[in-house]
């Protein structure tokens, strides 16, 4: 699958969310301060998978084949591991 530049903004967006959650334990910070920004690394991942289903599916509906039923249900699949 091709990354589009978007998905790769968000991953990067919450790589460095992820960076800035391990300096703050180093810092000691407490639960209360760290705990939001996992929530928001989450977020965010969970929205990137949501994009990525859909543009799966989008792809798969588009194509031309007799497979559409097959890769519909795959795509179902990964939709409700979200």
């Amino acid at each position: 699958m091709a990354c589009d530049p978007k998905i790769a903004n968000r991953l990067k967006r919450a790589e460095g969310q992820i960076r800035g959650i391990l300096k703050m334990m180093d810092d000691d910070k407490s639960c209360r301060e760290i705990m939001p920004q996992l929530m928001a690394v989450r977020s965010s991942v969970d929205k990137v998978m949501g994009v990525v289903v859909a543009e799966n599916l989008r792809r798969c509906l588009d194509e031309d084949d007799t497979q559409h039923d097959e890769k519909l249900e795959e795509a179902l699949k990964m939709i409700s591991k979200l």
